[in-house]
């Protein structure tokens, strides 16, 4: 029967960061160093959503930018149909019906979707996950070479 430690993901602790980018920056000094930096993970904890509203949400958003997305998608599919068209002839005609036919269902479901809500969210946002702490792990093996390098790391300010 064996008997084995436990060791947290990604290996042991050799350095805590506030911000992701500290984190990158200090594993991005270690691949400067030449360090292995296959041996290293970073692992954000105390994790939380944050979302940023972004303005109010009005029928005239909701179908201009339904319209948009529908645009560029009967752009795309116009394209193709102009492409591959058996003679060359009608293919800027294919690209605008396109266009249309794209720009019109873009806002008409964009509407339907809006209407669907019955006024429940009428705001806009982006949201992301950030942690609240930001930490360095490395493979025991080579953990006190990284916590030698983290170190100057810090002393350079």
């Amino acid at each position: 029967m064996s008997m084995s430690v436990s060791m947290p993901l990604g290996g042991v602790q050799v350095g805590s960061y506030d911000s992701y980018e500290q984190a990158q920056a200090a594993v991005d000094f270690l691949s400067d160093e030449k360090f292995p930096v296959e041996n290293v993970t970073i692992i954000g904890s105390d994790l939380k959503q944050v979302e940023k509203v972004t303005g109010r949400m009005t029928w005239g958003r909701a179908l201009s930018a339904g319209a948009a997305g529908g645009a560029w998608w009967g752009l795309f599919v116009g394209l193709l149909l102009g492409m591959f068209s058996e003679d060359g002839s009608n293919w800027l005609g294919s690209v605008f019906t396109g266009l249309l036919v794209g720009l019109l269902f873009g806002a008409l479901f964009a509407g339907m979707g809006y209407a669907a809500t019955r006024g429940r969210r009428d705001f806009t946002s982006t949201s992301r996950i950030v942690a609240g702490r930001y930490d360095v792990m490395c493979d025991p093996s080579r953990a006190e070479e990284a916590r030698a390098s983290l170190a100057r790391f810090s002393l350079r300010g």
